[in-house]
This record gives C-alpha cells, sequence and structure tokens, in this order.
C-alpha cells in the first residue's frame, strides 16, 4: 500500500507507474483504493469508480471494476458528499457523519478480497495522509484499511513542496505503535536536481524513523499529460501558435473533467481553464460547459460570475458552445429538481440557450456506450453518468446516436450543442472532425490519443524502476505481515 505525508505527493502516478512496471514482469496486477473522494468518475461494469482507479486498472492491463474503488465520495456541497459503494449510489453522507465510514469497511474488504482471489499482485492507494491522526478513529482510506486487510505500507513524501525530511519523520512521531509497525519503508517522490546531494537528508530520515529507503523518484515531466485529479492541473499553459483556443469556466463542483484531457495535449489547441473572477475570453472559439456535480448551485454560480453575458456574447459573435452533462442541462430552459435531489425542490431557469427542459431523478444513468457522431458518422466510445432527463424540441437535431437512438441536443443555428456523452473526444477521428468543423484544418495534427498515454504509462514505468528499489517493494508485498 502506498500512503502519502499528504495530499498530491503523487501516490496516484506511483501507483500507476508501479502497476505497469509489475505487469510488464507477467504479473496479473490489481489496482485498489479503499476510498477516494472525487467528481471524476469512469464508468465501469454498470457503475462507477474514481478516474483514477481506471487509469491505474489501465496501466496494469486488466479491466477496470467497482471492486478497484469500492467507497467513492462525490462532494456535493462544502458538507456533504453522495456516497457511491461498489459502485452504486449509496446515499449522501454529512461532514459531521465523517467518522461513521467505519461501517462500510466490510463493503471494502469484500472488494478487496475479491480481487485478491484474482490478483498476483494489489497495489493500493491511500488518501490523504495517516499523519492525519484526528481522522484515524472510523478510517477506511489509509492505516483503518492496512491495519484490518494486513497490507504492508510504503510511505511516500514529496520534496518538490519542501519540507519532506519533517513530513516524514513528522509522519512517524504521531502514529502511534501499531500503525507505526505497518510501515515497511519510505520513498521520496518529485525531486529535482541531482539526487546525491539528498543522501544526508535520506539518513536523516532513516535515522530517526528506523524505516529504510527504498529510493528518490525524480520529477516525471510527462505526469501533466495522463489524465488529471483536479481541474486546476489540466491546462498545460496556452499555446501561442495554436489555431484554437478552447475555454472552460472551472465551475465549484466540476465533474468528469477528464472529457478536457485528450484537448490538452491536441497540438492545435490552446486550452484556457477560466478560475473564477476572470471573464470567459472574447477570442474564443469554442466554450465547453463541464459537468457538474451540483448543478443547479454551480449554474447559480455561473450566473454570479457574469459568464452567461459573456456566454451570450460569444454566441452573438457567431462561436460556438458545448455542454457536457452537467454543462447540458444548464444550457436549456429549466432544470427540474422535484425531489429535492440536490438541495430543496424546486425549478431553476436555465440559460435558454437550448429549447430542452431537464427533470432531475432519482434514477442515475452509469453505463459505457458506443455511440456514433452523427454528421461525420465517426464512432465513439463514451460513457455516461448522469441524474436526470432532459427533453424538448432541440432534441430533434441530436448530434449524435446511441445504438441509433438520438443523443443530445442543437440549437437551429447549430451554435450550440448538448450531450451527456463523457470521453467522447478520446476518439481521434471525431476529435479531428469537430475541431475541424471550429475552424477548417485547424487540426491537422496526428495525435493518437490513446497511443501517447499508453507512451507515457510505459514511461512512466521505466522512471519509477530506473529511480526506485523495486525489487524491495515487490519483496516487501510478497513478505506481507
Amino acid at each position: 500500500m502506498i500512503q502519502g505525508t499528504g495530499s498530491h505527493v503523487g501516490k496516484s502516478l506511483l501507483v500507476a507507474g508501479l502497476c505497469r512496471l509489475f505487469a510488464r514482469q507477467g504479473l496479473r496486477v490489481m489496482p485498489f483504493k479503499p476510498q477516494n473522494m472525487s467528481n471524476n468518475a469512469a464508468a465501469v461494469e454498470g457503475g462507477e469508480i474514481g478516474r483514477a482507479q481506471a487509469l491505474q486498472a489501465r496501466a496494469a492491463k486488466v479491466a477496470a471494476s467497482v471492486h478497484m474503488n469500492p467507497v467513492l465520495l462525490k462532494p456535493e456541497t462544502d458538507r456533504r458528499s453522495q456516497i457511491v459503494v461498489q459502485g452504486k449510489r449509496f446515499g449522501s453522507l454529512e461532514a459531521g457523519a465523517f467518522r461513521d465510514r467505519e461501517s462500510l469497511l466490510p463493503w471494502v474488504l469484500d472488494s478487496f478480497e475479491r480481487l485478491r482471489a484474482e490478483a498476483d499482485l494489489i497495489v493500493v492507494e491511500g488518501a490523504g495522509s495517516p499523519a492525519e491522526t484526528n481522522l484515524r478513529r472510523g478510517d477506511i482510506a489509509n492505516m483503518g484499511f492496512a491495519t484490518a486487510a494486513r497490507v504492508p505500507v510504503i510511505l511516500a513524501g514529496d520534496i518538490d513542496r519542501g519540507g519532506v525530511i519533517a513530513s516524514l519523520v513528522g509522519t512517524h512521531a504521531v502514529l502511534d505503535a501499531q500503525d507505526r509497525d505497518m510501515v515497511r519503508g519510505f520513498l521520496v517522490n518529485k525531486f529535482r536536481g541531482d539526487p546525491a546531494l539528498f543522501a544526508e537528508g535520506l539518513s536523516t530520515i532513516e535515522e530517526r524513523t528506523g524505516w529504510p529507503s527504498l529510493g528518490i523518484a525524480p520529477w516525471f515531466a510527462e505526469a501533466h499529460k495522463l489524465p488529471a485529479e483536479d481541474a486546476l492541473d489540466i491546462a498545460a499553459g496556452p499555446r501561442a501558435d495554436a489555431a484554437l483556443k478552447i475555454a472552460v469556466p472551472i465551475l465549484p463542483r466540476i465533474a468528469n473533467f477528464d472529457d478536457l484531457d485528450p484537448l490538452k495535449l491536441e497540438p492545435s489547441v490552446s486550452l484556457h481553464m477560466v478560475p473564477p473572477g476572470t471573464p470567459l475570453p472574447a477570442d474564443a472559439d469554442l466554450v465547453v460547459l463541464p459537468g457538474s456535480k451540483a448543478t443547479v448551485a454551480d449554474l447559480a454560480f455561473l450566473r454570479r460570475q457574469g459568464w452567461d453575458i459573456d456566454l451570450a456574447a460569444h454566441l452573438r459573435r457567431g462561436r460556438r458552445v458545448l455542454g457536457l452533462c452537467g454543462g447540458y442541462q444548464m444550457l436549456g430552459r429549466t432544470i427540474a429538481d422535484p425531489d429535492g435531489i440536490e438541495g430543496a425542490p424546486g425549478t431553476a431557469t436555465g440559460l435558454g440557450f437550448l429549447d430542452v427542459e431537464t427533470t432531475l431523478t432519482g434514477d442515475k444513468t452509469v453505463r459505457p456506450v458506443a455511440a456514433r457522431h452523427r454528421d461525420s458518422g465517426l464512432p465513439l466510445a463514451a460513457y455516461e453518468i448522469h441524474l436526470g432527463r432532459t427533453m424538448g424540441p432541440d432534441t430533434a437535431r441530436a448530434p449524435f446516436t446511441i445504438d441509433g437512438e438520438p443523443e443530445g441536443a442543437a440549437s437551429a443555428d447549430g451554435l450550440v450543442l448538448g450531450t451527456y456523452l463523457h470521453g467522447l473526444f478520446s476518439a481521434d477521428g471525431f476529435r479531428r472532425a469537430f475541431l475541424n468543423g471550429l475552424r477548417p484544418g485547424a487540426a491537422g495534427g496526428d495525435l493518437r490519443y490513446d497511443a501517447e498515454i499508453e507512451r507515457i504509462l510505459d514511461a512512466l514505468a521505466g522512471h519509477l524502476e530506473d529511480h526506485l528499489d523495486t525489487g524491495r517493494i515487490l519483496a516487501i508485498a510478497r513478505e506481507g505481515l
């Protein structure tokens, strides 16, 4: 189990890289994360898991399973999260009931045992840090899981943010004896420069903790090209020479933003993630309204930012708008929530750029789909994760089909599109056709998105093999506790 001294120390990528490395050695490897908190989900087996675990499964070269992330918390407000257990919506959890998560441990252990029966090796990812001792009671994400499942732990520290000696030694200091004994070694991640300069630092950590060093992993420059865990990590910076500018407002509950990952790598695109307090760029060729975990609340936030006015001006200039899932719902005339799924029951006025109306319902659609783009006839391997149904006159011009049935909606002038499909830009043919529809000849590159992700995962595996004692890591797994 890879645990970290804090969030964003690189646990997800370490697990992905180790999964690919050991899979290449002929082992049947599976990733596992007992509990994840993310609105970036993947649809698998009729359920959903964190997008990071789907990437890790891909790295391990196995089909993703709902049991790889048995508890998924999807934030709805600052104090409430939807709970997804073994892929299915289970209810909601208020912040005050956070310690009650221990009741979910049997589900977690059940999923772990299912995977263990099929795998040679499971690489487990922790969440946050075990040093958050205020969360230890009822914990199922870090040491609570590790002790219950008897899984040895490797602790990762992030040197890029500074204080890595203190964070590793401090974690040792605050853990109780039982949890401290779970740790079999540590590693230092995201190093820049000559690792030899940190030799004394490693010795200090080993002396203060008694844990052996498993190595120093230098900064992996291509990490930003892999699907992002945080929406703020998506944009790689504006490209001055790009033919197209695509703007995406960052909503508080933005969800399934991995839709944008292929655009981030597309040479013809300069992807602008627009933060609150910043107007949408007037020269954008396309504005994408992304998915949302709290559509009505994010719609109100969008209006408070004045982005509705920016969108209207954008359309008057003859530019395009694409709404994905929650963004699609916002583009319609109304969003009705009669059962109070997102809050108080009621109906919100939408942006009115599509002649459709949405009704939120308790039935959640979660499924992978084989879709097709109507104009080009090109196929798409996409997925749906949404609550509610959308109907109205503009659905008669649906831009996509699923098994021959129309999906989505388009305005009469063709400037506004909406769809429930996620992952559509991963299809190289469709992505190029869509971008060339914005500006003819714009997407002349030859990006093969899936092949590029595979190349980067292989490079990540080689990077870890070169710099970490991966033989000792595998031995720790084999020895167990």
